[in-house]
């Protein structure tokens, strides 16, 4: 699949040589923001290294079975034992809480996800069907096999604030950025512009296997194949792009910083129904359509 907006390697947010000075199991971006890749997925770690127990946040939750890789990372970033203080949710598509009930339990922690996610999250409610037709390579074409079926960690969801904050995260704000999900959302720091995006757009063409294991650095709109509400999707990359992020950590590819990434993410947002938007799916709309344009079938 061709790049959307490709970025030079210079781009990259995270330092390799530091990270495997520090061994840690983590790519650290700030000093108080890292994540690790699990699969196809990222996680991301806020809080300094050496923050100990319940000094730190976990974002996301990975693929299924990925709880010991996380706890390892975790343990060797911030100490033997160190739980986090909360668990928050760009949104639930299985990759992104594919562990999430078994840390949740064993951490003792709170889960914090827009509202409108909460019924994804709570056992209600499927999300709608992958759509392997919008092309783009084996990733799309084997979404059917993605799990729909809904976690359900009732029992500690809690709805992020109305207010925009995010618990146990002083300084951070969290952003609506549907269209990927209905209840999706990605996570601001105005004092450094640090940006943790969730899938809203990604670093990666995620429909490729070939580009998702080779993780060349790129501009690119959300998954296709997990996108039902283009039009929101747009509105979402376009509110993100008004931010002027420094730098980026997307649920999927590589974390990237500087001046190259906000020009790409600029065009994303300017030409993003002739570049993202697939052209054909189930989802994507047509003449005539409503604005979602998505067509949810039976």
């Amino acid at each position: 699949m061709a790049q959307q907006f490709p970025i030079s390697p210079d781009s990259r947010a995270d330092d390799p040589e530091a990270d495997r000075e520090r061994d840690d199991r983590t790519h650290e971006i700030p000093p108080d923001l890292a994540y690790r890749r699990l699969a196809i997925v990222n996680v991301v770690f806020v809080g300094a290294a050496g923050a100990g127990d319940r000094g730190w946040v976990l974002v996301d939750a990975g693929v299924p079975g990925s709880r010991g890789a996380i706890v390892q990372a975790a343990e060797a970033r911030f100490g033997a034992g160190a739980r986090p203080e909360a668990i928050v949710l760009t949104h639930g598509h299985f990759d992104h809480v594919g562990v999430l009930a078994d840390l949740a339990a064993a951490w003792d922690v709170p889960v914090y996800a827009h509202r409108l996610e909460h019924p994804y999250l709570d056992g209600s409610r499927s999300y709608p069907a992958p759509d392997p037709s919008v092309g783009g390579g084996l990733m799309a074409r084997i979404s059917p096999l993605y799990p729909t079926s809904p976690v359900d960690v009732s029992d500690r969801l809690r709805a992020l604030p109305e207010d925009g904050s995010v618990p146990s995260l002083p300084g951070w704000r969290w952003v609506h950025t549907p269209g990927h999900t209905e209840g999706h959302v990605s996570f601001w720091r105005e004092a450094d512009a640090s940006l943790i995006v969730g899938d809203a757009f990604v670093t990666t063409a995620q429909e490729s296997a070939y580009a998702v294991a080779t993780q060349a650095p790129e501009v690119h709109g959300p998954p296709m194949y997990l996108t039902t509400d283009w039009t929101a999707a747009r509105d979402s990359v376009r509110r993100l792009a008004d931010l002027a992020p420094e730098r980026v950590i997307t649920g999927h590819g590589r974390p990237l910083a500087g001046p190259e990434m906000r020009r790409a993410l600029s065009a994303l947002a300017q030409d993003f129904d002739a570049v993202a938007v697939p052209r054909q799916g189930r989802y994507v709309p047509t003449a005539g359509a409503s604005p979602g344009g998505a067509d949810p079938g039976p």
